[in-house]
């Protein structure tokens, strides 16, 4: 992963986005600091939705019953 500062990255910005269009992921910092990435969309992750599944999967009757004592008791070696 290359890094370029501010200045670099705004003079070179096209040359910068062929690259990560070929693949390359580029760091972007200001006074030596890390302050952004760049990368090709298609590796952005994509943030989860959740309720997805809803409606697939069941649990069986008794699922949140109580934890039998025998259960709770620590084994002896």
């Amino acid at each position: 992963m290359d890094t370029v500062n501010v200045q670099e990255a705004k003079t070179h910005l096209s040359r910068l986005l062929a690259r990560v269009t070929a693949g390359e992921k580029i760091v972007i910092s200001r006074y030596g600091q890390p302050v952004a990435r760049l990368v090709p969309v298609n590796q952005i992750p994509h943030r989860r939705v959740g309720g997805g599944w809803e409606g697939c999967i069941s649990m069986d009757e008794g699922f949140d019953d109580e934890i039998p004592e025998e259960w709770m008791a620590p084994v002896e070696p």
